[in-house]
């Protein structure tokens, strides 16, 4: 049966380095035997210039009935002074939000190709794979109350609610301790309980989940500041962090640093089963750099790739992505982010070439 992938492209680079993913869909479409339709649509700045809002309901209803959604980055200078509720990560918070996509997962891996990349010492990163378990639709960013006041004294009041109920924490709990199962059993859950209510929340509700359910995986409690420490000390201790939605914002960007890149990590945005996953790059949307064939498209294309494992039920072609773009990286091609002597630099659609050959390559050979 015919599978359909919802795809919008954002702004800035977003357009260029989904097109490069589109095509890795069309020639699996095309030669290894996948099924899935395109429907595109708008999202951010590029809706709101075209519909006035930066998510709107008819994309939404589009998204509700794919299997999974494909999305660049979003955001710009050129909407800055649009109202907060307008801007163009509206759009994708409330894509979040309705769509009940609670569990972010930013994997932070070092390619072998990469290590020299990074901007830690080589015996420090190598071999690293981290995968951070990112509430997604709680916390700071989504509690009320919210806004700027006018104190009437020539001061003004910026106010943000740090929130969490027991089933947010359990139920991204969950995530954390079923993915760790299968890797390396091991979970560090972060928070903030030694000046923060929410975070003793956080911590009293993860033990007791732990406790009740998942005794057999190893539970370490660390507070926030330490593990963004910890991350650039020995980041190799780690195996599953979950944490919450501000601190995963800030500790999986940190992360995505220990790989010499933000544009080699992809992320996954998971919800309750049987809807649709969003599948999205981590970094952003770059407007520096668009239009001048510099993006790196392997973050979106190894996001495609969370989709076909995690959405679509075909880990076997994920895995073939997977092993085209380290072949790609172990020839030495590189985009300008990752350029290292005596490697080949090329353009963004360049790169997304290269990994289609290498597919065609893993055809023949399969032939």
């Amino acid at each position: 049966m015919t599978q359909k992938l919802a795809v919008l492209p954002g702004d800035g680079i977003g357009p260029e380095i989904v097109a490069e993913a589109v095509k890795v869909v069309e020639w699996l479409n095309e030669n290894a035997g996948l099924d899935v339709s395109l429907e595109h649509d708008l999202i951010g700045g590029q809706a709101y210039d075209e519909y006035g809002v930066p998510f709107a309901d008819e994309t939404l209803g589009k998204c509700k009935t794919a299997d999974a959604i494909l999305m660049g980055s979003v955001g710009g200078p050129q909407w800055d002074s649009v109202d907060y509720d307008k801007r163009p990560e509206a759009g994708l918070l409330r894509a979040r939000k309705e769509l009940e996509l609670f569990a972010n997962l930013r994997p932070a891996l070092v390619f072998d190709a990469l290590v020299d990349a990074s901007s830690l010492k080589p015996e420090i990163v190598k071999g690293l794979d981290i995968l951070i378990v990112r509430e997604l639709t709680g916390g700071v960013y989504f509690g009320e109350p919210r806004g700027i006041e006018d104190l009437g004294n020539g001061q003004r009041r910026g106010v943000n609610t740090q929130v969490y109920d027991t089933y947010e924490i359990e139920r991204i709990g969950h995530v954390a301790f079923e993915l760790a199962r299968k890797r390396s059993n091991r979970v560090t859950s972060c928070e903030k309980h030694n000046v923060m209510e929410s975070g003793k929340l956080w911590k009293e509700d993860m033990s007791a989940l732990h406790a009740a359910e998942y005794s057999d995986v190893k539970l370490e409690h660390m507070l926030a500041d330490n593990c963004a420490m910890q991350l650039c000390r020995n980041p190799r201790q780690f195996d599953v962090i979950v944490t919450d939605n501000l601190f995963g914002d800030l500790l999986s960007d940190e992360a995505s640093m220990l790989t010499g890149s933000l544009g080699m990590l992809p992320s996954a945005s998971l919800g309750i089963l049987g809807a649709p996953g969003l599948y999205e790059p981590v970094h952003g949307s770059a407007p520096d750099i668009a239009g001048t064939g510099k993006a790196n498209p392997l973050a979106t294309i190894l996001s495609l790739s969370m989709a076909l494992r995690y959405s679509l039920d075909r880990g076997d072609m994920a895995e073939i992505i997977e092993t085209s773009v380290q072949n790609v990286l172990n020839d030495g091609i590189r985009t300008a982010d990752i350029m290292a002597e005596g490697s080949k630099e090329v353009s963004t659609e360049e790169m997304g070439a290269a990994v289609i050959a290498e597919l065609s390559k893993a055809k023949a050979l399969a032939a």
